[in-house]
């Protein structure tokens, strides 16, 4: 059986991702409010420094739904540049 070893860089790079998104997820929580009935974020990356991302409400993942979608831009440090639509704070 042959095993691949992972390079580290891109176990840094995988790292740095994920804190990237879970920084842009709580920035945009931030802007908008926290639903009481937040069931989570997901921050999906889809070309250089813009992102989408999915707040998504209900009590079970089987109820959950999107309840706020933006189009975001961040730098690196997962700082929200610009977005689309606007985010107003709703809760």
């Amino acid at each position: 059986m042959l095993t691949q070893k992972q390079d580290p860089r891109q176990a840094d790079q995988g790292a740095d991702r994920q804190q990237r998104a879970a920084a842009i997820g709580r920035n945009v929580l931030r802007a908008l409010g926290e639903p009481g009935d937040l069931h989570r974020v997901q921050v999906q990356g889809l070309w250089e420094s813009y992102y989408r991302v999915n707040v998504f409400v209900g009590l079970s993942a089987a109820a959950s739904k999107v309840a706020h979608s933006f189009f975001v831009r961040a730098d690196d440090a997962g700082a929200i540049l610009a977005f689309s639509p606007g985010i107003t704070r709703q809760y």
